[in-house]
């Protein structure tokens, strides 16, 4: 009993030979279970196992996954065993699981009860690889591809993971949550990858309800977006989109969208300055998209409020006057909603029920939540449809929503649309219109019963599209092709009008759409007239028909591409009647003209073939013997075929009959005879033009014949020919009934989905009849042309080089017409060129064609006669390129050309997405395209079959034909040469293993010792080492056979004759050689074992489905010949590893070998050092040896393969496990709790218990990494063991093994120590020298491996080298130095405790010798030397650095670098030394009134990591390090004396200290300073923002910051002003909200007016930045709508001078301003009594006039009446700019308000004025459309405001 397949790919059974696929499929998947389960239990992984796999992704790219639900898992088992295989190959692992991603790809296919995978194994091989230790050292080279290869698969796996995996996951990885830590960022990439969200509900408290609530605590806690913030927010998309409706979002929507809003980067105020991590970390717009999505719908609807919110507040960024870089974003966001939307709702009602949990019913999106989520996002799309990146992103999103609403979105597109039509002025306008209806096309021609009116819409358009087509404006043209052919493509060009009289049933739409389709005709012959226009006016000037361009320009050949598919369409879809008409005209067209034949020629004859290609019989019988005709009497004479140039007429008749041979090839037949004679009168003219269009005629005729294709595409099945009675396209005929609401939906034939079952193709099979045909074309064409050149190359007969050209253009053209009978090239298979235990036969495939195998086989005989003729060629006229480029396209024919090309191929696929795409229904799904692309598909899949040829077997003929590609690719012509290699590449990649035949050929040309190989031949057989892009690298196989050929070949080639560094092509491939082979290698393997589970799956995959005889279970012998095979694999694979590395030795100690050779060499060493083998004694004396190389190039490989080396030589070292609890003497904790523990307290550095003897140290308990501990410990926990139980230290040189000794002799001999510091204390480029890692890893190693042995020589050289201040000594030093001190982890106290005598004086001198150029490289030094150390080790270096950071010794300068250096240390231990931090903070505080400013910047960093630890995560304890509360109530004191100030703050401080103490106010402006530096440090570094504290601090910033921008202001205040802009965009805590509001309530209060301006500025960003968390707070808003209206009215006077009332109204401005601000994004929303309010306040009585007293100055300052005259005036005027882009209803009344006021005093008429001039500015684009609002007698005031006189006053 069969079982049924797991889902197949249905175009296979519409192929015209499907029912031959069942059997074909069967066998083939048989063959792969069979032959993959015995290459693995042989442990033949290569070439057996990984042959096999190919050939099942081959299958499941031919047949889908057309295999039994056991076969499917046990796939995916064997292949998940394999891809775990620790020491698997990475190339081999990217292989297999690219292979099980595919398998695992349909996850529905799978349920968890099927199949379960362990999630460990992943896991590990990730850390292996993605987390390697040995990566960096260069010791593994893994390829760029293979991070996104393992998070796939992880995610491909992830729903088969156990339901225990959550809480094992979470024990894994909980411990490595430090937020100060790198391992933050580990572990929450691991979470967001692994942590499965598919488990059922039943299984939730094993799922995310385990980490859900501790989740999501940290992310609202964190405010200043780390890196690892964004991993969350992907985390939890996933689990929202999971889980709809399990898990409730409510309360923490307002915080997630604030964060979705702020993550967008909108710029907001004038000033504002940009933290670029912001930027850096953003959330990715695709995972918010989903997060939103997946929490819509549901009982409470409030996600679509805020929704709807956020779209308002952004809805004027997407207006096309608005350009910026944060618009991608806003695009990407418009684009990707919708398609969630629609995602969502097919999830919901269209797609069939898997075993994925499904939405809960109360949380389906329901029609009102569809509703009104297009509601809300339709504006902004309209928008940017004029958007400045262009309108695609707009279009795709109509083409969604129009699928949920069409009677929403397709009405005000359409008004766009038609005004976009008619205008000329702005093209622009045109296509933006124009490719969105090209998007909801299908949904207005389908109308269905919300939009009925849909499809009358549809003539109207295509006929004001037709003047699109227009020869001078290309986008335009090609838009409008588009818009045609996407429209016809969907209708069919019937003429229904006469069913009028017979029919009454018919509804209103039904009788317009009847009457409309008259007009059809008409369209379609305008349409061709306008065509004819075009190609009238594009004919080739005569200039270039002298120059021999055979080629149309791009621009034209696009041109070509349009008109023809869309002509092609139309006539398609047309109705007979119609056709006729159109075929009349397009033939008088064409025969009344004569056209030449490169541009306007190949344009009406593509328009006559697509007619041609409709309906063949009515066209041929016009065509074929008007042409035959024509060319028979042109050609009557017989001088004509001689003549070098050809008539006009003749050409272009020749070219029109070429061109509609390609049609249905049956009906070709009747007029064979006359095809016949013309081809016997023009294939021999002289004229090159015109035997290449006969050739043409010839090719198309016998591609009819033979080929397989289908001869219609039209949108429904058997056509339109039909009387009306029977057919009629409008009514609707179809009824299909939706399952889930009880809609009977009519489909009109408008716009009708093909029905995938009943597609009813018809299919072109060639009959007997045709084949015979085309057989007799050959018999009669290629056989005499064979013979001919045959006896030519033989030397029998003369032929001059045309002739010979022409020959091979008919074979050529006779090849390719006829590919598809010719059976493929026999011969022996080529043997021995891999050993193999398993079967590597090729799969054969049927592709329709039954070979005539009596008849002779031309493919052979064409192969016989060009080989022949090549070798005659190359010896007799090697000048004759243009044969020679003929016989190479035939060569790559012959060996590839079945009846289709790969590139055609692909560029079909890749149109064929792209139609899908622009016209699939996401909304329903299930394949509902239209039949032409159904067909089209169907078509592919055919020609997909024709191409599978990888994996073909290497013959023998295959081998003498791609040697003579190879003799071609070494020619001494240029362009033969790079036209062979191509068709050299292209061979080697379809061969198996030939490869491995024809690498030692190529070689051959670049051994040193031949002396007859030209320069020429060299050039060709580099660049066939080469490789094309995308093809095989010769030089770079993976494989130890090749490698070990090719790598020494190419490093001896430098003593060959033929090369020389002179030519710099030379010089440049050999470059390029080096570069991809280093670009390109992954390391190879050296074991290949395969473990015993996989051999277990083998045997079951072996054993299941029927059991076959051909593949019976194996012998034991034979299981021990695979065990006894692979053994010798692994000896054979390390002996070629050393003999490689031998061999390269060799080839760099030859004599005068070029040094360009020597450096490629050594590079080729360095890549073979590999964490699993030593490299051999010889080679790492080599390198040794090397770090004292001249050239610095070499030195610098020398030093990381040392490193790597040195890494490769380390002793592993014991770890025991501990328990923390014992240790601390306190009992495990039963919740998580954070930070400092009772539990890991013991870790903490303290002064008093520090290891300063021998026992101390020896029973202290050591962990380096600095992370453990904090979040939890993890399940065990292990250090390192005792000393005794370390590998012995201090051994003598006879202790060591040999490689130790070669490194430990040189290292110890004086001479070569001395000349290495010297070159490592070079300058390399000046000025860009940083610290160099690898050194660092050098030195490390070293006293890693060696502990002090070398000391006691490098002594001297550091005493010597921290004398000398120069830059790149100092670096050297300190590499050395950090070296030490990471290198020293594992060596006993007496050796620490000396080393560190020895290093603590050379520090001290070395700091204060620091200099502005090496203050990097300490910090550097010292970061590195403590980063992963316990602090306790290195007690030493924090003493010292902590001594006097701050002396004053060596001035400012000094002082500002120790800190630094200090930072650097402390930074690094994060949380471990709290008493550290508050020593520093003790010392420091005093000295926070600093004069220097570069002192005072580097204590304000340095206060931020003081506080870094200070965070208020949840579940964290209070930490034990310094608080920021504590500290900033410390400094509110001594800040005091400024709060209380009312004057303005001046900086009048000195720069420099002053004798004496000055009063409180300067020394708290000092103090002011650093705060503000400190406060400008943290922004961008901490977690989170202390706002209490800093709250406290904001009157104070308020009152100095300026309000312009002025770059002369002082750094006081600029330091303000940037801290106030950077506070303002920081996230705040619902609780925090009240505080912020209380403190800007008492400043507006204040009475300077500086800090009124401030407080709204700030309020606006602040308010932008947290506008949800505001939104949800209504008593916040109306506190803020206060506020700001306060400010209106503001008229406290400071002074009774006339300046200060100028302020005033800045401030009352500015409040206008933010008003405005506030009403744009829909924050505060326009109402009645706001509108009342300033009604009331215009009202105001002006004061009288007084006589002007010229002495008072009184009169500047306005009265209180004038001030709140003019806050009225401003509400009505911020009211107004607003809406920049849109007159709401309230707006004309408001506007008439304003003009009364327009001969006010000053300032009210200034801001009228401003007013006006905005509104006409912002409404001038639209200004038509905003006409409609205005009565006309506002119209006319409105008119005359806006060109009166005082508008230019």
């Amino acid at each position: 009993m069969a079982r049924p397949p797991q889902k197949e790919i249905v175009y296979n059974k519409l192929l015209p030979y499907g029912e031959r696929l069942e059997a074909e499929a069967a066998r083939f998947l048989e063959h792969i279970k069979g032959n993959l389960a015995r290459a693995v239990q042989l442990q033949e992984l290569w070439p057996g196992g990984l042959f096999w796999t190919r050939k099942l992704s081959t299958y499941i790219r031919l047949y889908g996954r057309k295999f039994s639900k056991e076969d499917h898992v046990l796939f995916i088992k064997l292949l998940y065993e394999l891809v775990t295989i620790p020491k698997l190959e990475i190339s081999m692992m990217q292989g297999f699981a690219r292979l099980l991603i595919n398998l695992l790809k349909k996850k529905e296919l799978l349920s968890r009860d099927d199949l379960e995978l362990p999630w460990r194994p992943l896991y590990e091989m990730l850390e292996r690889i993605l987390y390697s230790k040995t990566e960096h050292l260069g010791l593994n080279w893994f390829p760029n591809s293979v991070e996104n290869v393992l998070k796939t698969l992880v995610k491909s796996c992830r729903p088969y993971f156990p339901e225990d995996a959550t809480v094992e996951m979470l024990d894994e990885w909980r411990p490595l949550m430090c937020p100060f830590d790198v391992t933050m960022q580990k572990a929450i990439t691991y979470f967001e990858l692994f942590l499965p969200t598919t488990l059922p509900p039943e299984l939730h408290h094993k799922g995310f309800k385990l980490w859900f609530d501790e989740f999501i605590g940290l992310w609202v806690s964190v405010q200043n977006l780390p890196q690892w913030e964004g991993h969350l927010v992907n985390l939890f998309a996933r689990l929202a989109t999971d889980n709809i409706g399990y898990i409730d979002w409510d309360p923490y929507v307002p915080k997630i969208f604030t964060r979705i809003l702020r993550s967008l980067n909108l710029p907001v105020g004038s000033n504002q300055v940009v933290v670029p991590r912001f930027l850096t970390n953003a959330y990715d717009v695709g995972h918010a998209v989903m997060w939103i999505t997946a929490m819509m719908g549901g009982p409470s609807k409030l996600v679509q409020k805020h929704l709807s919110g956020l779209f308002n507040s952004i809805a004027s960024f997407y207006h096309p006057s608005n350009n910026g870089r944060w618009l991608n974003k806003l695009m990407k966001l418009l684009q990707r909603l919708p398609s969630g939307v629609v995602r969502r709702l097919h999830r919901e009602r269209y797609k069939k029920v898997t075993w994925l949990t499904p939405v809960p019913e109360s949380h389906k999106l329901t029609d009102q939540d569809v509703t009104d989520f297009v509601q809300c996002i339709i504006q902004p799309v309209l928008l940017a449809m004029f958007s400045k990146t262009g309108s695609m992103e707009a279009a795709q999103a109509l083409q969604n929503l129009a699928l949920m609403r069409p009677e929403l979105v397709i009405p005000p597109v359409l008004e766009k649309t038609y005004p976009a039509l008619e205008t000329l002025t702005e093209p622009h306008q045109l296509t933006a219109t124009l490719s969105c209806v090209i998007g909801v096309a299908r949904s207005l021609v389908s109308g269905g019963k919300w939009f009925p009116e849909g499809p009358t819409h549809m003539l109207p358009l295509l006929m004001r599209a037709l003047p699109g087509v227009d020869p001078n404006d290309f986008s335009k043209c090609m838009i409008t092709f588009q818009f045609i052919a996407t429209f016809s493509t969907l209708v069919p060009l019937v003429d229904c009008s006469s069913v009028l009289q017979e029919r009454d049933d018919l509804s209103e739409v039904e009788r317009e759409l009847c009457s409309a389709s008259a007009e059809f005709e008409d369209f379609v012959l305008q349409f061709m007239d306008r065509c004819f226009g075009l190609i009238e006016s594009s004919t080739l000037e005569q200039t270039r028909e002298e120059t021999e361009t055979e080629k149309m320009t791009h621009l034209e050949s696009l041109v070509e591409l349009g008109l023809s598919s869309t002509f092609s369409t139309i006539l398609t879809q047309c109705s007979k009647d119609i056709f006729k008409v159109a075929l009349e005209k397009v033939f008088n067209f064409a025969v009344s003209n004569i056209f030449e034949t490169r541009v306007a020629g190949r344009m009406v004859a593509d328009m006559c073939r697509a007619a041609v290609k409709c309906r063949p019989e009515e066209s041929l019988k016009l065509f074929v013997p008007h042409c035959c005709n024509v060319i028979t009497h042109l050609t009557g004479n017989d001088d004509v075929l001689h003549d070098e140039e050809l008539d006009k007429e003749l050409l272009w008749n020749l070219q029109l009959l070429s061109e509609i041979t390609r049609v249905d090839g049956k009906k070709l037949l009747l007029y064979r005879e006359q095809f016949g004679k013309i081809l016997q009168r023009t294939l021999h003219l002289t004229c090159k033009q015109g035997y290449i269009l006969s050739c043409n005629l010839l090719h198309h005729l016998l591609r009819s014949a033979t080929l397989i294709y289908p001869t219609e595409y039209c949108s429904v099945p058997g056509g339109f020919d039909k009387p009306l009675s029977e057919y009629f396209p409008i009514k609707a005929r179809i009824l299909i009934y939706l399952g889930l609401e009880d809609l009977t939906f009519f489909l009109f034939d408008w716009g009708k989905p093909g029905d995938l079952w009943n597609l009813d193709i018809q299919w072109h099979v060639p009959s007997s009849e045709e084949i015979s045909f085309a057989f007799y074309l050959l018999d009669t064409f290629l056989q005499p042309e064979l013979t001919r050149l045959e006896l030519y190359a033989l030397g029998e007969l003369e032929m001059s080089r045309d002739d010979v050209q022409q020959c091979l253009a008919i074979v050529h053209n006779c090849l390719i017409g006829s590919g598809n009978i010719l059976p493929p090239l026999k011969g022996e298979r080529v043997a021995h060129l891999v050993p193999s235990l398993v079967s590597l036969e090729e799969t054969k495939l049927y592709t329709g064609i039954d070979y005539d195998l009596s008849r002779e086989n031309y493919r052979e005989t064409i192969a016989r006669v060009t080989r022949k003729l090549l070798h005659y060629i190359l010896d007799n006229s090697e000048d004759d390129t243009k044969s020679l480029f003929l016989i190479i396209k035939i060569i790559s024919d012959v060996l590839q050309f079945q009846g289709s090309h790969k590139h055609e191929f692909d560029s079909r696929w890749k149109s064929f997405n792209l139609v899908k795409k622009s016209m699939e229904n996401r909304l329903q799904g299930k394949k509902q395209h239209i039949r032409a692309l159904l067909i089209d598909r169907v078509m592919l899949q055919h020609e997909l079959r024709t191409l599978t040829m990888e994996g073909c077997e290497y013959k023998t003929s295959h081998q003498e034909m791609i040697r003579d590609l190879l003799c071609l690719s070494t020619s001494s012509y240029g362009q033969v040469r790079s036209k062979a290699q191509q068709a050299f590449f292209t061979a080697l990649g379809t061969y198996n293993f030939c490869c491995r035949d024809i690498i030692p050929l190529v070689l051959e040309f670049l051994r040193p010792d031949r002396q007859d190989v030209t320069q020429k031949q060299f050039k060709g057989a580099l660049y066939c080492l080469l490789g094309n892009h995308s093809g095989v690298c010769l030089a770079n196989l993976h494989d130890w056979d090749c490698i070990a050929q090719t790598w020494p070949a190419i490093v001896s080639s430098g003593l060959s004759k033929a090369m020389s560094l002179e030519k710099p092509s030379i010089v440049r491939l050999f470059d390029d050689l080096a570069e991809k082979i280093h670009r390109q290698y992954e390391t190879i393997g050296l074991d290949f074992a395969v473990p015993e589970k996989c051999m277990e799956v083998a045997v079951l995959l072996q054993k299941s489905g029927q059991p076959s005889s051909e593949f019976p279970a194996l012998e034991s012998e034979e299981i021990q010949l695979g065990i006894q095979r692979q053994k010798e694999k692994n000896a054979e694979a390390l002996r070629n590893y050393e003999n490689l590395v031998n061999m390269l030795l060799d080839c760099v100690e030859q004599r005068n070998l070029p040094w360009k050779f020597e450096h490629i060499s050594i590079g080729f060493l360095s890549l073979l050092l590999r964490d699993d083998r030593i490299l051999p004694p010889r080679a790492i004396k080599f390198f040794v040896q090397c770090l004292n190389h001249d050239a610095i190039v070499v030195r610098k490989v020398a030093i990381s393969a040392v490193a790597g080396i040195l890494k490769q030589l380390k002793r592993t070292h014991k770890k025991v496990p501990i328990c923390p609890y014992e240790i601390s003497g306190s009992l495990k904790p039963s919740t998580i709790q954070a930070g400092d523990r009772a539990d890991n307290q013991w870790l903490h550095y303290n002064s008093q218990s520090l290891p300063k003897t021998k026992e101390a140290w020896e029973s202290c308990c050591f962990v380096e990494k600095t992370h453990w501990g904090y979040y939890t410990w993890p399940q065990t926990m292990t250090v390192y063991a005792p000393a005794e139980q370390q590998p012995k230290l201090g051994r003598r040189r006879d202790e060591l093994t040999e490689e130790e000794q070669i490194i430990y002799d040189h290292f110890s001999d004086p001479k070569f120590v001395e000349q290495l510091i010297t070159f490592l204390s070079l300058e390399d480029r000046k000025g860009k020298d940083k610290f160099n890692p690898r050194r660092f890893c050098l030195f490390k190693g070293l006293f890693r491996n060696f502990d002090d042995a070398f000391l006691p020589i490098l002594q001297p050289h550091l005493e010597q080298l921290v004398a000398d201040s120069h830059e790149s000594t100092q670096r050297c030093l300190a590499e050395i130095i950090a070296g030490l001190i990471r290198g020293s982890k594992h060596w006993t106290f007496e050796k620490v405790e000396k080393l560190w005598n020895l290093l603590c004086p050379l520090l001290r001198t070395a700091l204060s010798n620091i200099t502005v150029e090496t203050y990097n490289d300490w910090g550097t030094c010292i970061a590195t030397s403590c980063e992963s150390r316990d602090p306790r080790k290195l007690h030493w270096l924090f003493e010292l650095l902590l001594e006097s950071p701050l002396s004053g010794e060596g001035g400012s300068f000094v002082d500002a670098c120790r800190l630094y250096v200090l930072q650097g240390g402390l930074a690094q231990q994060e949380w471990r030394v709290p008493e550290l931090l508050h020593r520093l903070l003790k010392y420091l505080e005093p000295k926070l009134t600093q004069v220097y400013k570069n002192v005072r910047e580097r204590i304000g960093s340095v206060l931020t990591y003081i506080f870094m630890i200070d965070i208020s995560l949840p579940n964290t304890a209070a930490t034990k390090s310094p608080r920021v509360h504590e500290f900033t109530t410390r400094i509110l004191e001594n800040l005091k004396p400024l709060m209380e100030a009312d004057e303005e703050i001046q900086n009048h401080v000195m720069e420099e200290n002053g004798v004496g103490e000055q009063d409180e106010r300067t020394q708290g402006i000092k103090l002011l300073k650093t705060i503000l530096k400190w406060l400008m440090a943290s922004a961008g570094r901490s977690f989170s923002t202390a706002v209490t504290e800093q709250l406290q601090l904001l009157p104070l910033f308020f009152k100095i910051a300026p309000v312009e921008n002025d770059n002369s202001y002082d750094e006081l205040k600029r330091d303000a002003k940037m801290c106030l802009s950077l506070m303002s965009q920081g996230l705040l805590y619902p609780q925090q909200v009240p505080l912020v509001l209380q403190v800007l309530k008492q400043t507006a209060k204040s009475n300077s007016w500086h800090a009124r301006y401030t407080i709204l500025t700030y309020l606006q960003t602040m308010v932008f930045y947290n506008l949800f968390i505001f939104l949800n707070n209504s008593e916040a808003v109306n506190d803020i709508r206060w506020l700001v209206i306060k400010l209106l009215e503001d008229e406290q006077l400071e002074a009774s001078d006339p300046f200060s009332a100028l302020f005033l109204a800045s401030v009352r401005e500015m409040a206008a301003t933010t008003l405005s601000g506030l009403l744009q994004c829909n924050f505060l929303t326009m109402d009645g009594p706001m509108q009342t309010h300033f009604e009331q306040l215009c009202k105001m009585r002006l004061p009288k006039k007084r006589k002007r007293d010229l002495a008072s100055v009184g009169d500047m300052i306005p009265s209180g009446d004038l001030v709140k005259r003019h806050a009225g005036v401003l509400g009505l005027s911020a009211c107004i700019l607003s809406s920049p882009y849109d007159v709401p209803t309230w707006m004309p009344q408001l506007l008439m308000d304003l003009s009364a006021h327009l001969n006010d005093p000053q300032p009210i008429e200034m801001t009228v004025k401003k007013t006006l001039s905005n509104f006409r500015r912002t409404h001038h684009d639209n200004w038509q459309e905003h006409k409609q609002q205005f009565t006309d007698d506002q119209l006319l005031v409105l008119t005359d405001l806006l060109v009166s006189p005082c508008y230019y006053a």
